[in-house]
């Protein structure tokens, strides 16, 4: 009798320990994007169109989306145990503006369950049914690569643990392009300010107008590049390239009222030496300076 009431209790252990691990399920989740809206620098929202496919063990649970809302969902498969849907949904991902205007940006759709937390439910992507339409045009971005994975996402005032599926869209700026409209007109900006060193001594107030010039319009190209970013607490790439330009003009100003005193000193010696100095080394300084940033800027 002993006997037999040791085994009946060991039954009910190992029942009870196998009935949560019963409960619970994968679902095999598969994600294909058909098209993706204009991705919105200021707030990081897009919208997307996709499949969306799901497989479940036992029948399939309700989702929904983490990080936006489905503007529409069609159901063209909906059995118990697998669904598949073509939705079109708003969403919005972080944005990290440090390296702008070179930045890149992650796109990303993220599922959870509804109800059930990670111990009744997992998600699992499949490779096979994921991906990205390759006539997706996406204008102002390179499409880089795609990722699905799965993350888990702890709610601490409920004390509950979700699985999710994510879905990343690495995107990055076209490098030409953004070069050409942030950084060239800067250049050019900066080559007037060093060409003025070449004029003689004696037109040095000229030589201050143009450097005069050069600030104006360098705050505000520098106002003009800020506008097309939201306002962020830290400098971008871009910043810190206006904040060296401001520099360099600032030397500039500068070593011309130094030699706008030696002018109006008479020391025409000392005002002669600079000159020599300054003419043609300006020239290849200042490049070499700008050259020595982009340089850091990309290994740090």
């Amino acid at each position: 009798m002993k006997k037999i009431l040791m085994i009946a209790f060991a039954l009910v252990m190992l029942l009870s320990i196998a009935s949560p691990m019963a409960s619970a399920q994968n679902v095999d989740v598969g994600l294909y994007i058909l098209n993706l809206g204009k991705f919105d620098i200021s707030t990081g929202s897009f919208t997307a169109d996709f499949y969306l496919s799901m497989k479940c063990d036992n029948e399939c649970s309700d989702f929904e989306f983490v990080n936006g809302r489905a503007t529409s969902v069609d159901r063209i498969i909906d059995e118990p145990n697998e669904k598949f849907y073509r939705i079109q949904a708003a969403l919005n991902s972080p944005v990290d503006l440090k390296s702008f205007p070179f930045d890149s940006q992650k796109m990303q759709i993220i599922l959870e369950d509804k109800e059930n937390t990670i111990d009744k439910l997992a998600y699992v992507p499949i490779g096979k049914e994921s991906g990205i339409d390759e006539s997706i045009a996406f204008t102002g971005w390179n499409i880089d690569r795609w990722e699905a994975s799965v993350a888990e996402h702890y709610y601490k005032p409920y004390d509950e643990t979700y699985s999710q599926y994510v879905f990343n869209v690495d995107i990055s700026r076209i490098v030409f392009n953004s070069f050409l409209k942030t950084f060239l007109p800067v250049f050019f900006i900066m080559m007037v300010t060093m060409f003025s060193f070449v004029l003689d001594p004696d037109k040095i107030t000229t030589r201050l107008g143009m450097a005069g010039s050069s600030l104006v319009a360098a705050v505000m190209f520098h106002i003009a590049i800020s506008n097309q970013i939201p306002p962020v607490g830290y400098l971008t790439l871009a910043d810190k390239f206006m904040v060296l330009t401001y520099f360099i003009l600032l030397v500039t100003f500068i070593l011309n009222v130094i030699m706008l005193e030696l002018h109006e000193r008479k020391q025409e010696a000392k005002l002669m030496r600079m000159h020599r100095l300054t003419e043609f080394s300006m020239l290849g300084v200042v490049p070499l300076v700008y050259v020595l940033f982009f340089v850091l800027a990309f290994i740090f």
